[in-house]
């Protein structure tokens, strides 16, 4: 069972992103089938790194575009991909140390974080960017 689907409520109406924004839920969605079939670390370590560089990729792609449009919340969305970032970072420090009661902390969060930002903090640019011709 997934823990996010993919729809429409989630679309900012930039081809770009939500397909990033797709692919976010894809790979939660196989770190959760991983860690409840209790896949060894040599699969979910892999998989949860590979969600932190694609989170890099992707922050980095979505500011890009907002400095582009002169977006003037990019600062607060900035931070805000910083402190996940660091958040994530926590993670996987407690997972390599071998911590397994986080597997279902870190799911619960990124799950959470990931279905707030995407329908609250992403929805503030989408106009914006819109409106300087970012689709």
């Amino acid at each position: 069972m997934a823990l996010l689907t993919w729809s429409n409520k989630y679309s900012v109406g930039v081809k770009v992103l939500d397909n990033q924004h797709a692919a976010f839920l894809r790979m939660l969605n196989e770190l959760h089938g991983a860690m409840m079939k209790g896949q060894a670390q040599a699969v979910v370590g892999p998989l949860l790194r590979k969600l932190v560089n694609y989170a890099r990729e992707h922050f980095s792609t979505e500011e890009r575009l907002m400095e582009t449009a002169k977006y003037p919340g990019l600062a607060k969305h900035r931070e805000e991909h910083r402190e996940l970032t660091g958040k994530i970072a926590e993670f996987v420090g407690r997972f390599d140390r071998g911590e397994d009661s986080l597997n279902i902390h870190l799911l619960n969060f990124l799950r959470d974080w990931l279905n707030n930002h995407l329908r609250e903090m992403d929805h503030e640019y989408e106009q914006w960017l819109h409106d300087h011709g970012i689709h």
